[in-house]
């Protein structure tokens, strides 16, 4: 995308307020290449947006919820036949095979259709039991939208992970400002462009704003009046500072930040599906998954076996090139190559042993061969630490309840992997996490219907499922007289014997 053509993309609804004169370079990590060049747009272009936004929102927020899926199915149809378009934009700008990001742009798909067919149901009116001492009373409870809703998205997976809130929030009948990451706004741009070519609305309405830049824009959504809830994705120390920021105007939050993801294999796992695991959860969009596996703990009986399987898969994948995307890409951020390199590092230094790649797996161009490390101390950063990298730990344990012990002695609190032919559940229930797959990895995103976050430096509050569609809402309790009874405890008119009345009740209804 030119210059020109971001600009337009962004800067669409701003009114009067003058174009931003200083852009950025979206590289291609594959190549090198420049793919396109972007506003950096700063406060005063963020409260245009904003201020943009919240007029949609009046009339977005007005629709019933037929109209608004109406609206969204379209766009649903347009991303359906664009798919491919859409993913070409997500490879270029990661450096992740062309698949991997066919597979986030189906995700997002199913997911906005699970958004759009459910909001009613979840959201809509319905009535609740006014107790005792109101039963004269009518009560319900329904869930309105807040009005604007700023996203603050990722890098790695960056349509299906700012969609698991774009999405819900427009089907709760927001309107969203979205500040892409700096390594793929041309991504925020696909989004927008499918959307309004899916409703003729928003060239009135805009129901999806793309602002772009670095930290500053990230910081002037969060403090732009107007915004009325902020949903980050990111690391723990910028998501405190997007929380202090969002502090000024008690702006509430949800925080969908790092995890250190266990695997647990059990004694009577199946191995070859376990291993499968391992690598696909560790290795795939080169390690650069939230919610991918980094440690893994295997019962010491099936060790042994586990780890040659494991080294197997993984000696057969190949990191792509600029001719050949390969089976991972490299680093998205070439600054994460360092994180990887060290945490390799000190793994070897502290007594690790590399079954599979070594230090020398890292280079400086950001492409990093997959690397497995066993018996690696448990305090040893690339046990303790976020990797974000094709790095995966394997350390044996005597039993499942070691396991879980180890995977639980963590800040981290994201998701969690288990195989095991008898005690899945029982094992998942133990975890300290926000998800867990059992004889499967990852699967719990794919899920529309499944609340996905964590807990502890993971972050809090939840997208997707119904949980998800309530996140971006607020709470509305009514109660309605539907009759008049003598026994009114409400009132200046209220007398002694009244409430000796109603006591008398309470223990005759609730004291036996």
């Amino acid at each position: 995308m030119s210059a020109t053509a971001a600009d337009s993309a962004s800067d669409s609804r701003p009114g009067a307020v003058p174009a931003p004169t200083e852009t950025f370079a979206s590289l291609a990590p594959r190549t090198g290449a420049e793919l396109g060049r972007y506003p950096v747009h700063g406060d005063v272009h963020v409260r245009a947006a904003v201020d943009a936004a919240a007029e949609a929102a009046a009339w977005w927020g007005g629709l019933s919820f037929r109209e608004r899926r109406t609206r969204l199915v379209a766009w649903r149809k347009v991303l359906a036949g664009q798919l491919d378009r859409v993913a070409r934009v997500v490879a270029d700008e990661t450096g992740k095979p062309f698949d991997d990001a066919r597979l986030e742009v189906v995700l997002v798909i199913d997911h906005l259709d699970w958004a759009t067919a459910n909001a009613e149901k979840v959201l809509g009116r319905r009535s609740v039991s006014p107790g005792l001492l109101m039963a004269n009373q009518a009560a319900s409870v329904a869930y309105r939208p807040f009005g604007v809703v700023g996203v603050i998205g990722p890098w790695n997976y960056p349509v299906f992970t700012p969609m698991g809130s774009i999405a819900y929030a427009l089907a709760a009948g927001n309107t969203v400002v979205f500040k892409p990451s700096e390594l793929t706004p041309g991504v925020g741009h696909e989004l927008a462009r499918t959307l309004a070519e899916a409703v003729p609305e928003v060239g009135r309405y805009p129901l999806l704003s793309v602002v772009t830049g670095f930290g500053a824009t990230g910081a002037a959504l969060c403090t732009a009046p107007g915004v009325a809830k902020i949903a980050f994705t990111g690391s723990a120390p910028t998501g405190r500072k997007v929380m202090a920021a969002c502090a000024e105007n008690l702006v509430p939050v949800l925080m969908e930040c790092g995890g250190k993801d266990a695997l647990i294999v059990d004694a009577d796992a199946d191995l070859e599906a376990a291993a499968d695991a391992a690598v696909w959860g560790g290795m795939s969009n080169a390690g650069q998954t939230c919610v991918g596996v980094e440690r893994v703990y295997v019962a010491d009986a099936v060790a042994d076996r586990f780890v040659a399987r494991v080294r197997e898969l993984g000696a057969a994948l190949q990191v792509g090139t600029a001719a050949n995307e390969g089976d991972l890409g490299p680093m998205t951020m070439s600054s994460q190559t360092d994180v990887v390199r060290r945490h390799v590092t000190d793994a070897l230094e502290r007594g690790g042993r590399a079954v599979l790649g070594g230090a020398d797996s890292v280079r400086d161009d950001g492409r990093i061969d997959p690397v497995v490390i066993v018996d690696v101390p448990e305090d040893s950063v690339a046990v303790t630490e976020e990797t974000f990298g094709p790095l995966v730990v394997i350390n044996r344990v005597p039993d499942v309840d070691e396991a879980v012990r180890r995977a639980n002695a963590t800040g981290y609190g994201l998701g969690a992997t288990v195989f095991s032919a008898k005690r899945g559940e029982e094992i998942a229930a133990r975890l300290r996490c926000g998800m867990v797959s059992i004889n499967g990895v990852i699967s719990f995103a794919g899920i529309p219907s499944l609340p996905f976050g964590g807990v502890g430096e993971s972050g809090f509050g939840r997208i997707h499922g119904a949980d998800g569609l309530r996140e971006f809402t607020r709470a509305q309790s009514v109660a309605r007289l539907r009759f008049p009874i003598p026994l009114v405890v409400t009132s200046v008119k209220r007398t002694s014997r009244t409430m000796s009345t109603l006591v008398g009740l309470v223990r005759a209804r609730y004291g036996r």
